[in-house]
């Protein structure tokens, strides 16, 4: 958790002036001092630790504590301190920290290999060489610096990990030499310090996916969060097996992953689905959710942040966009690694789970209308059906619907180009932005839509529109509409302003005067069915530059006023 707690200036240049007192502790004076004030130090380095690791990045953190590189080096080479319980733990994490993942210039560049230095010094003094000083004449006689001697010395112990851990793998768990849980727990931990360390990926990816025979998880649980957050801050770069690895074994990482993939995206500013799209694949989550497992976790997160927002229309477009890349994702599989779309919608008629599952693309645009009748009609029956008495399960439904939402957008499209029978597509979109209702209320719904749909089809043909045209079918029939009723309105009239030649060129003063008069529920549903529209004619190959014209030049002015 965030903590706003800071390291006073005062006692922060009060260790470093320790810290330059005691040097190496080399006199009797100085080793009492420093053993005097171990505990207070421990503290102090925890809590500096607990401030720097929430901050943004190393950068801040320089600049918040522009001496903090002379006190940790200092304190890393005094053998009394990091000699001391976690302290030498503590110092790692803190340098880890100021690792930079990705160097922007020659200064970054040096202060990590000054880093790792000290890393591989901290790794390597206490645990693996007992006496600093017996070393250094056969570190000379070698011809290594300390810092090179170090490095090497890691990198051979990485290495002999890796190849201890994939042979256990490779022979078996019954062979007499197997590795026992207790060791490979303890090469976990002892990675958590030197996480972003480069020398350590090979044996960070190796515990990822080593598998022992026990039934409880044998990898530390501080070692699986302490490599998703280094994946989420991209401090660490691991093969994607690995992370659908660390996901599968330690949920915490994925549901914290999941949340982070949502923040992003609330920070995005929605003009296109391109740059949300992207975001998405970086995460991965797309890919890793090819195990139906991975999947299923994250839908669920999904369902619960859209019951958060009330069902808000950009989290429904995120869900979407997911759905489409996880598709994607899904025919891409080796189809003797695929799974069924059972596995992922357990608990879903199949047959509609396989209908809405096609792609337009996979169809012939001649065979959309029937389609999407089929759809509606099945939905239907699902919603009518005797045994459908809850709210949970009228949401479970529409939910389904939702995640593949692009074939209620092309039901609309249908609708104005005469291409559908009519009654099966307004119930679809009653339901769509009506769920909760009841069968009576829907049909009214349905009553007001057709007469929005008789008006805008008797104007489709029209060359010559004015504003006064539209306005009048906005206001409908005269009756009062509640806000899903006037959802459903809107979705039909900006689907006209999109499909008829006569409306293109009103339809940017339209959409205007829709988008600054109405709620803005309104308004961001047109906003979202533009980027939606705009992305599927991107990915579709669909033939409509002048449409895919119209709606580039609305995005470029409507955002501003959503």
């Amino acid at each position: 958790m965030a903590q706003d707690t800071t390291v006073p200036k005062l006692n922060f240049e009060y260790w470093l002036d320790k810290a330059i007192e005691w040097g190496q502790a080399t006199t009797l004076e100085s080793q009492k001092d420093v053993c005097l004030h171990l505990p207070q130090l421990q503290e102090f380095l925890h809590q500096l630790y607990e401030t720097i690791k929430h901050l943004q990045s190393s950068t801040v953190a320089i600049q918040q504590f522009p001496l903090i590189g002379q006190l940790l080096g200092r304190l890393c080479w005094n053998p009394f301190v990091i000699g001391y319980d976690e302290i030498q733990r503590t110092l790692m994490w803190c340098l880890c920290f100021l690792y930079s993942s990705e160097p922007q210039n020659a200064v970054e560049l040096k202060a990590n290999s000054w880093i790792q230095s000290l890393l591989c010094h901290l790794l390597s003094s206490s645990k693996w060489e007992s006496n600093e000083a017996e070393t250094s004449t056969f570190i000379s006689a070698l011809g290594y610096t300390s810092a090179d001697y170090y490095c090497h010395l890691v990198k051979n112990l990485v290495v002999s990990l890796v190849t201890e851990l994939r042979e256990n793998q490779s022979n078996g768990l019954n062979s007499q030499e197997s590795i026992s849980a207790s060791r490979v727990n303890a090469m976990s931990i002892f990675c958590v310090p030197l996480i972003t360390l480069p020398d350590l990926t090979p044996l960070v990816e190796t515990l990822l996916l080593y598998h022992g025979g026990s039934s409880k998880e044998i990898l530390s649980s501080e070692f699986l969060g302490a490599v998703n957050d280094a994946f989420l801050k991209k401090k660490i770069s691991l093969p994607e097996p690995a992370i659908f690895s660390l996901w599968l074994r330690h949920l915490t990482s994925l549901e914290k992953a999941t949340l982070h993939l949502l923040d992003q995206l609330f920070s995005v500013q929605m003009n296109s689905l391109e740059e949300v799209a992207r975001v998405i694949k970086d995460s991965l989550l797309p890919q890793a959710a090819s195990h139906p497992a991975i999947f299923r976790i994250i839908n669920e997160i999904f369902k619960n942040a859209l019951m958060e927002t009330d069902g808000t229309s950009e989290v429904v477009t995120i869900i979407q966009v997911f759905t489409q890349l996880f598709l994607q994702a899904h025919q891409n599989e080796n189809k003797q690694h695929k799974f069924p779309l059972k596995a992922y919608f357990p608990n879903h008629h199949q047959p509609l789970v396989r209908s809405l599952a096609k792609r337009p693309f996979e169809l012939p645009a001649a065979s959309w209308s029937h389609h999407v009748k089929h759809v509606s009609d099945m939905v239907k029956a699902l919603v009518e059906d005797t045994n459908i008495s809850s709210l949970t399960d009228l949401f479970e439904i529409w939910y389904l619907v939702a995640c593949f939402g692009e074939w209620v957008d092309i039901a609309a499209e249908q609708l104005l180009k005469a291409a559908v029978e009519p009654d099966a597509v307004l119930w679809l979109l009653a339901f769509y932005c009506c769920p909760k209702t009841e069968n009576q209320q829907r049909t009214q719904t349905m009553v007001e839509a057709q007469a929005v749909c008789s008006q805008i089809m008797m104007l489709f043909s029209c060359a010559d529109l004015s504003l006064k045209d539209l306005e009048a079918v906005h206001r409908g029939t005269g009756v009062e509409l509640c806000c899903n009723q006037h959802l459903t309105t809107t979705h039909l009239l900006t689907n006209f302003l999109l499909f008829s030649p006569g409306a293109h060129k009103i339809a940017q003063e339209c959409i205007y005067h829709i988008s600054i008069t109405e709620i803005t529920d309104t308004s961001k549903e047109i906003h979202n069915l533009l980027i939606r529209t705009a992305y599927r004619f991107n990915h579709s190959g669909e033939e409509n530059q002048r449409t895919l014209k119209l709606l580039n030049a609305l995005l470029q002015k409507l955002p501003l006023k959503v």
